[in-house]
């Protein structure tokens, strides 16, 4: 019998896709990836790891140091620094606003710290910083403000601040310390430490913050550098200014101080010499290494460089020569008001120099307020005012007209009759017309004859003329005769190491209707046209002083450094005179010039114009300047009166064989036909610089000495 066997039945087969089983595959990969790799940081690695969650940041903080002195030539110090307890703060790194607050309402029970100058904003800032505070604050705003405490926190903040601003607590001013308190550590960066408190910090404050630091993180106690004049206000307009630490970097050179590793509440020099030697006077700041642990708490602190302090300027100045100048310059100025002449001067300024090295030696102004008649220290007005200096350039005429060859040394004879041209007052000399037929140039120095240095420039510019008619000169007779007084620095600037310096603000070359200015050409050439600065003077004098070197004139002698014990170090730099050009001009034709500027003084001639002068000995030499200028009788309103006034000016050097001080002096501006002023103090400068400087009498002086080698 045949069996017949029942069909194996056949298996289902699978449902799972192939694409499922894959991926089943590619999680199991992932999953032995995930536990190998944790088998390498908890097994391998973990002691390592552990290491690095607990290790700490090393950051470097830097702390301010004194800054260095300023001395005069002599020694005597003109800037010291005073040091005063102060009370700082160092901001620790994620320290929160909360925290900052709870500790200026403690600070603030210990110090009385000043509150002028809180703004509604500074309260605000402080009420905010209590967390509860800035909830039930939040509670009050719209709900599209409240929306942007997630999307935008800065705008979230600011309307905050702007609800806080308009409904500050009537009680404010039981919290104004605290907030005072609270707004410098407010604006403090991390790891940088701030004065709370610098300025008249008595001696239970600092016990009491001392006994108590330890509850203040942050708080310590220091010492805090403030500039001292021992001199009072005598020559802070040269030495100039630094800033506070409240008001910290100026904002127009912000960028140019942080890129320099300023901190932005450092102080700095703000003007004059204490700007211009700022990178000689901050000296280098300490260096502190502080670890932060990971809770961003200081761990640790250790001073690796515990600073330098600046170094010290050492001025060309004598401080007892520039305080008889300041007296002279006060005394005369206050003679001249008393006596109606000075209603409306802007003051009186003078310059010394020694005119071999450019060496300032004495720098000083007064200047007046119009209005009040105050008088203020303004010795940086004679570098940064400019003035209309009259006949004190005619010896840079009388050169420029030697080099243009137009006279010679023994050719230099010319007429002395007026120039006369249609519709213009005749151009003349004080003296009256005919005194003179004729003058050499050192006679025309010597009587201060404004008809010789207009020929000069008639001369120089090819002048076609005939008396009353129209004159015609070349049209580059203002360039050249500028190029020739700008050989003496007159018009240019002079280099001195102090900012501010004013350069050169020429009159117009070309009247009304576009035609050369012929009549102001010929004003140049007597220097009743073209304003100069009394820097600018006292250079150019000192060029003829020194046979034609046009030196630049500096206020610092040397730099050197402070020992740690506080006396002076050793001497890091010394300024080196400076040629800056030397003249066109001869020997011959100096001495043509010089032999003039002698006989200013010590002409015989009843217009010779310094004769004052001619009782110093040994003798001196140098220029008058009388220049008819305007002025307003309220400066500050261009419309009001114009009025005509007189400026008096002086340039000279001394002893005139053997130059060792030039002097300029400007009184701008005074009326009713003044007279003597700059001779009154250029008299006084050279016989006080002959007295503190022991210049030894000439035995064969003669007050009349006919020539300066005789």
């Amino acid at each position: 019998m045949k069996y017949i066997r029942t069909p194996k039945p056949k298996r289902e087969k699978s449902q799972i896709p192939f694409r499922l089983n894959f991926l089943f595959f590619i999680v199991f990969l992932l999953f032995a990836a995930l536990v190998g790799q944790l088998a390498y940081l908890q097994i391998l690695n973990g002691s390592r790891f552990v290491a690095e969650v607990d290790r700490t940041d090393k950051l470097v903080v830097t702390g301010n140091v004194p800054r260095g002195l300023i001395f005069d030539s002599q020694g005597r110090p003109l800037v010291t620094n005073k040091a005063n307890s102060a009370i700082t703060y160092t901001k620790s790194v994620g320290v929160t606003g909360a925290q900052m607050r709870k500790l200026a309402d403690k600070l603030a029970t210990y110090i009385s710290e000043p509150t002028d100058g809180l703004q509604p904003r500074d309260y605000a800032d402080y009420y905010l910083a209590d967390d509860d505070y800035a909830k039930e604050i939040t509670t009050h705003l719209s709900k599209a403000d409240q929306a942007l405490a997630t999307t935008k926190p800065t705008d979230f903040y600011t309307a905050q601040v702007d609800y806080v601003k308009a409904h500050l607590p009537a009680d404010k001013a039981k919290v104004a310390q605290a907030a005072a308190i609270f707004k410098i550590m407010n604006g403090a960066t991390q790891l940088s430490t701030v004065y709370i408190k610098s300025e008249n910090v008595s001696e239970t404050e600092v016990a009491t913050v001392g006994e108590n630091l330890t509850s203040m993180p942050g708080i310590n106690l220091g010492t805090d550098w403030q500039r001292n004049y021992p001199n009072g206000d005598s020559m802070t307009s040269i030495i100039g200014r630094v800033s506070t630490e409240k008001a910290g970097l100026p904002a127009d050179g912000l960028q140019t101080y942080l890129a320099n590793g300023y901190a932005r509440n450092d102080r700095v020099g703000t003007s004059y010499l204490e700007k211009e030697y700022e990178n000689v006077l901050k000296g280098a700041k300490s260096q502190t290494q502080v670890e932060v642990g990971n809770n961003n708490q200081i761990v640790q602190q250790i001073q690796e460089f515990k600073g330098q302090q600046g170094a010290n300027l050492n001025l060309t100045i004598d401080s007892a020569y520039q305080a008889k100048v300041e007296a002279i310059l006060k005394s005369t100025f206050k003679q001249a008001l008393a006596a109606g002449n000075a209603t409306y001067s802007d003051g009186a300024y003078a310059v010394a120099m020694d005119p071999k090295t450019g060496k300032i030696l004495a720098l000083a102004g007064e200047n007046q307020n119009i209005k009040t008649h105050e008088l203020t220290d303004d010795a940086l007005g004679a570098i940064n005012r400019v003035f209309v200096m009259g006949s004190a350039v005619k010896g840079a005429t009388v050169l420029g007209a030697l080099q243009d060859g137009v006279i010679s040394v023994n050719n230099n004879t010319l007429s002395d009759v007026p120039i006369y041209l249609p519709g213009t007052p005749v151009k003349k000399s004080v003296y009256p017309v005919g005194t003179f037929s004729s003058l050499d140039a050192p006679m025309a120095l010597s009587v201060s004859s404004n008809i010789y240095m207009m020929r000069l420039a008639m001369a120089e510019g090819h002048a076609k003329y005939s008396p009353s008619n129209y004159l015609s000169l070349d049209n580059d007779i203002f360039t050249k005769m500028r190029k020739y007084f700008s050989e003496f620095g007159l018009g240019q600037a002079t280099g001195i190491d102090l900012p501010g310096e004013a350069s050169s603000f020429p009159g117009p070359t070309k009247s009304s209707d576009g035609k050369l200015a012929v009549g102001s050409a010929l004003d140049l050439s007597y220097g009743n046209y073209d304003p100069y600065t009394l820097i600018q003077m006292a250079q150019y004098i000192s060029t003829i002083a020194n046979n034609g070197y046009r030196m630049q004139p500096y206020l610092v002698q040397s730099i050197s450094q402070m020992l740690s014990d506080g006396s002076k170090g050793p001497i890091l730099s010394t300024t080196q005179p400076k040629v800056l050009a030397k003249v066109g001009s001869t020997q011959s034709q100096i001495d043509l010039v010089k032999q003039g500027m002698w006989q200013v003084v010590h002409g015989t001639n009843g217009w010779t114009t310094a004769t004052p002068l001619n009782t110093l000995n040994p003798g001196v030499a140098g220029k008058t300047g009388t220049a008819q200028t305007f002025t307003r009788v309220d400066p500050d309103d261009s419309t009001s009166k114009q009025i005509e006034t007189t400026t008096l000016s002086f340039v000279g050097f001394a002893p005139a064989k053997d130059p060792k001080i030039a002097i300029a002096v400007v009184v701008p501006n005074l009326q009713n036909d003044p007279e003597g002023y700059n001779l009154t103090i250029a008299k006084q400068m050279f016989s006080d610089y002959y007295a503190m400087n022991n210049i030894k009498a000439d035995s064969s002086y003669s007050a009349h000495q006919t020539s300066i080698n005789g």
